[in-house]
């Protein structure tokens, strides 16, 4: 049951654009875009599904994560917000210190319709940040409705074989 839920969710795409890479990943959620738009940027929800969190939510506000299972931080600065629509953020790191996070959110029908984007990144990383997208957004569901669904390790690295051709990962 295991792999057939893996394979039921698409695979993010991960594309090469210019000197640096991306990786694009499209979901749907059939809930309405108001409740998406708070797993995405109300720190209780975040905590459902991706990480303890502290957020400024304005264009130039703090959006920091705090993964407490492997004792990892990020540190970001908000760069776009349309509220319901679009928020982006910086995601700075030493192998990648120029990426950026994107979230759009679409109506669809009775649902959502979900892009999000990390651009900026370097090849090193692209299979382990493919893989942690891809967990984490198999919890985001549960986080819309509240209920929380923790990042296991284990998981991702059974995600992280499906990405396994990606160059240097």
């Amino acid at each position: 049951m295991m792999q057939a839920a893996i394979m039921d969710a698409a695979l993010g795409d991960v594309r090469k654009v210019g000197d640096s890479y991306e990786v694009v990943f499209e979901r749907r959620l059939a809930r309405p875009v108001a409740k998406v738009w708070a797993a995405l940027t109300d720190p209780a929800r975040i905590a459902g599904w991706l990480a303890t969190a502290r957020v400024d939510l304005r264009v130039g506000g703090r959006f920091e994560l705090y993964w407490e299972t492997h004792e990892h931080r990020m540190s970001g600065v908000i760069v776009e917000l349309e509220p319901l629509a679009v928020i982006a953020w910086t995601w700075p790191d030493t192998q990648h210190p120029d990426s950026v996070v994107r979230w759009q959110l679409f109506p669809d029908g009775d649902g959502t319709r979900l892009l999000l984007t990390q651009t900026g990144l370097t090849a090193p990383p692209l299979k382990d940040v493919a893989a942690g997208w891809h967990t984490h957004l198999e919890g985001l569901p549960a986080a819309v409705d509240g209920q929380a669904t923790p990042w296991r390790a284990e998981r991702e690295r059974e995600i992280r074989r499906l990405y396994a051709g990606l160059s240097s990962a």
